[in-house]
């Protein structure tokens, strides 16, 4: 049942904002507990919906939501996006919770702010014990949706001198969880005067996380 209302969900997901007045679904940031700091970049997500709504033709409200791991509204959200820098602890029951939302439809994009590796690799491992994250390839949907990324994830700020590295967890052939790591696309997606990043470099950071949400969108249909 709840993968046929995710069907439902994702189909209207796609209806463009044409055909409505209100908005067409919406999109959440994960509560998590463990003291890590959830709620960072606080001007992230308003900025993507924003870019995605007037260059993709999107219908994404303007507000992110706010769920916790172990809550059902999680199944209210297409596309759910986690971030910090520290701790992350999920009990069995949250772990569970979102093993189901992932595997009924639902997609989980990570975005390591710096210092949430360790500690996310491990929580994650409660969700599927069964797999690891690997590493995606260049050639990977994922970075040739409406933006052409042919090396990957672009470089947003400098942490300790290593490469952007993309990572997923695939279960039956389906990305349902991706790891962006030494990126902090999310970083990119602030409002402008918070890091004074080049334009260029803001845009490249707005046109990836676009293409993870219309991968989001498109890979359970």
């Amino acid at each position: 049942m709840k993968k046929y209302l995710f069907t439902l969900l994702l189909i209207v997901a796609l209806v463009p904002a044409t055909f409505s007045q209100n908005y067409s679904f919406k999109i959440a940031k994960l509560k998590y507990n463990g003291g890590g700091d959830w709620y960072a970049n606080k001007t992230s997500l308003p900025n993507l919906i924003q870019f995605c709504n007037q260059n993709l033709n999107m219908n994404i409200a303007s507000e992110e939501a706010v769920v916790e791991v172990g809550s059902p509204e999680i199944f209210s959200y297409p596309f759910v996006h986690m971030t910090g820098h520290g701790n992350v602890v999920f009990s069995d029951t949250e772990a569970q919770n979102l093993r189901n939302y992932l595997l009924s439809g639902g997609f989980l994009h990570i975005d390591d702010n710096y210092g949430l590796d360790k500690y996310i690799r491990k929580e994650m491992k409660k969700v599927f014990p069964e797999y690891d994250f690997v590493e995606l390839p260049y050639d990977h949907p994922i970075y040739h949706q409406k933006y052409d990324f042919p090396n990957g994830l672009p470089k947003i700020h400098e942490h300790d001198n290593k490469p952007p590295q993309g990572f997923g967890i695939i279960h039956k052939g389906r990305l349902v969880c991706f790891y962006t790591y030494e990126t902090d696309l999310g970083n990119g997606w602030e409002d402008q005067e918070i890091y004074n990043d080049p334009e260029p470099i803001r845009q490249q950071a707005l046109r990836m996380g676009a293409n993870i949400i219309t991968y989001a969108l498109v890979s359970f249909l």
